[in-house]
């Protein structure tokens, strides 16, 4: 295998290499999980199939407490050396569904993977990919109904993904209230801008700029949560400094403090920008009582903190924009709404759109063979 020394940096140390049974068992029940899940775009099971059973895997010891990782350099899959595969489990789907979403460019390196744009330094949305694809892997195991109460940082919201990404799953979830889940999905599986489009037309561009940054920002400072933690308890175990010890729950508590502010901003960000966007668009009134309830059913999504107040206050502000077009309507009847969509905004990529999953499936196998087969000539090169 390639890379041997960056895998065992990266803290996965591989055990052995899964047998062609065993992997083609694993791609049967993920390709039948993931067909039954999303049955409205399209997928063929034989398609998927055809896909997974031809990468590597492999079970490996993590050094995290991950359960399965995608590592798109070896173009490989490993799952922790104790997985059950009568039973899959989320992480192994989520980490399935990040291969097939691979896009590589002519010279293999890697060009997308599903709402990730590659390359890109800023708003790449590669923590709204993750959300992406982490609720599909829930929603293929347990149903989109499901959800967990849960508290993190302050926070209390309805979780579909309680234990891994649940604020930035949470927060992808309230944009797909507005679009649905299906342009989500949908950018998730085939590696197009549909939902970024669908969003930015429910909002605006820099809308969708500034939650990108703020996920991005709110991974990071998880990250230093974990970091300050492990610094917290070694200090505590090795030195007790009393000033050490303090300085370091000051610290904590800034970061925390930091995730939950940055998180209501989030929150608020795409309230206020798609709730206005779609007040524009009450023409009648029927409009005005869907507005109304699809307003109040937001509280089912909402992300709420003590003395948290600004979904009350912002529901109470729009009744009053909502009372204003009433007026309107029963004054003049129907309103004409003029919704400018700029011409170079597409919901639909024709391009990806007729590049269906076999043909991503028969890209992917003709990748994996020129990968495996420029790692062939290297080895023959080595040996001359």
């Amino acid at each position: 295998m390639k890379n041997e020394k960056a895998l065992k940096n990266a803290g996965i140390s591989v055990k052995r290499m899964l047998s062609v049974l065993e992997v083609n068992r694993i791609a049967s029940i993920i390709s039948d999980k993931i067909c039954n899940a999303f049955a409205e775009h399209n997928l063929v099971k034989s398609d998927l199939f055809a896909m997974l059973s031809r990468i590597d895997m492999y079970l490996a010891e993590f050094q995290d407490c991950s359960a399965a990782k995608y590592d798109y350099k070896n173009n490989c899959i490993f799952f922790k050396e104790d997985m059950d595969f009568n039973e899959i489990e989320i992480p192994a789907i989520h980490e399935c569904l990040h291969f097939i979403q691979t896009i590589r460019n002519p010279k293999g390196k890697l060009k997308r993977l599903g709402l990730y744009e590659v390359g890109k330094n800023k708003d790449n949305g590669m923590n709204i990919n993750e959300a992406a694809v982490q609720l599909m892997a829930t929603s293929a195991i347990k149903g989109e109904k499901y959800h967990d109460s849960v508290k993190y940082y302050g926070l209390e919201f309805n979780a579909e993904s309680p234990n891994y990404y649940p604020i930035e799953c949470s927060l992808v979830r309230q944009m797909t209230y507005f679009t649905g889940t299906y342009p989500l999905y949908h950018s998730a599986i085939y590696s197009d801008d549909i939902f970024k489009n669908t969003f930015i037309m429910k909002s605006s561009k820099e809308t969708y700029k500034q939650i990108c940054r703020n996920l991005d920002l709110i991974v990071k400072l998880q990250e230093n949560v974990h970091s300050e933690i492990s610094y917290l308890e070694q200090i505590e175990e090795n030195s007790p400094n009393g000033k050490k010890i303090l300085h370091s729950q000051e610290n904590l508590q800034e970061l925390k403090d930091e995730i939950r502010e940055t998180t209501l901003e989030t929150q608020e960000l795409i309230l206020t920008s798609c709730a206005y966007s779609d007040l524009k668009l009450v023409r009648d009134v029927q409009g005005v009582r869907d507005f109304k309830n699809r307003l109040y059913k937001f509280q089912k999504y909402l992300i709420v903190s003590e003395g948290y107040n600004f979904y009350n206050e912002f529901y109470i502000q729009m009744m009053e924009e909502l009372d204003k077009k009433r007026e309107l309507i029963e004054k003049y009847g129907t309103l004409e709404v003029f919704n400018a969509i700029p011409d170079n905004l597409s919901l639909l990529e024709t391009r990806r759109e007729k590049l269906n999953l076999f043909e991503l499936a028969k890209q992917k196998i003709i990748e994996l063979f020129r990968l495996n087969k420029q790692e062939a000539t290297k080895k023959d090169k080595k040996m001359l």
